[in-house]
């Protein structure tokens, strides 16, 4: 049998390539205040962990004032719902590889520090026929990752048995998310991060590419 009953993927870094939709958005609430704009490039080391930590790194001053926080919190949900889906799109494999997985037998998960309404309607859009059981989003329900309440909760409903769900992410806070809830980590090399820090934060396998991660999904015990 397949050494995993099922895996939760983050969403921005791992199954879509997300950045540029991400990014326009965020200048453009800061060109909207009247602040200065970062390229795309930067947003690899501010997303991750939630809109407010976003622009607590894109724009500091965001820590201490809190009006100014939700003010960009606010623009950017409106500049980012009617564009997200502009240039975002699946990485290459990543359809194929959810397939193999379904036909493996493996039940899968979606659990990212996106707002829930967008983690809900960029899984419609770009997995319509992928019948994920869970799809989770940042919202009132859990605490955002790193915290792996949301991860654990979602790992219950599919095997009692923690150790064979793999968690699958891009970044420090989704191996610690895993690590944290007892999950098999594993980092992918084509996200946001660098190699090192997600190895740093508890990687047990990277892969390089949507096939090698399907083959260690799908991979059957010695």
């Amino acid at each position: 049998m397949p050494r995993f009953d099922g895996a939760i993927f983050d969403l921005d870094g791992t199954l879509i390539d997300s950045l540029a939709d991400i990014a326009h958005a965020a200048n453009r609430t800061l060109e909207h205040l009247g602040k200065p704009v970062w390229p795309i490039e930067a947003y690899k080391q501010f997303v991750g962990d939630g809109v407010n930590f976003l622009f607590h790194r894109a724009l500091p001053e965001t820590v201490e004032d809190a009006e100014l926080l939700a003010r960009c919190v606010a623009v950017y949900k409106q500049e980012y719902e009617r564009s997200w889906d502009n240039l975002t799109k699946p990485y290459p494999g990543i359809p194929e590889m959810l397939e193999a997985c379904l036909a493996h037998g493996l039940k899968l998960a979606v659990f990212s520090n996106k707002p829930h309404p967008f983690t809900l309607a960029c899984v419609e859009r770009f997995f319509p026929a992928v019948p994920f059981s869970h799809v989770v989003g940042q919202g009132d329900r859990f605490p955002k990752k790193p915290d792996p309440s949301g991860a654990i909760w979602i790992a219950s409903q599919i095997t009692s048995q923690s150790h064979r769900i793999a968690y699958v992410g891009d970044t420090n806070t989704d191996m610690k998310t895993a690590t944290g809830a007892n999950l098999f980590a594993i980092g992918v090399a084509w996200g946001f991060r660098d190699i090192p820090e997600i190895r740093e934060a508890g990687a047990q396998e990277i892969c390089h590419t949507a096939d090698q991660l399907k083959n260690l999904l799908v991979s059957r015990r010695a």
